[in-house]
């Protein structure tokens, strides 16, 4: 058996989490998209540019 490199792993349970995300939206009763589990995420750095306060 192949051993797995980190970046591997990483990318499979960020797939996988997204995947799961998801799949909670759709029980809670959120329209979804296939397509939605593929989708990358904003960053957190993207977040705070977008959302920061800006200090006077």
């Amino acid at each position: 058996m192949k051993a797995l490199s980190t970046e591997a792993k990483k990318a499979y349970f960020a797939q996988t989490r997204r995947s799961n995300f998801a799949a909670s939206l759709r029980l809670e009763g959120y329209q979804t998209q296939p397509e939605d589990a593929s989708q990358t995420l904003t960053s957190r750095e993207e977040i705070l540019r977008r959302y920061g306060k800006v200090k006077p």
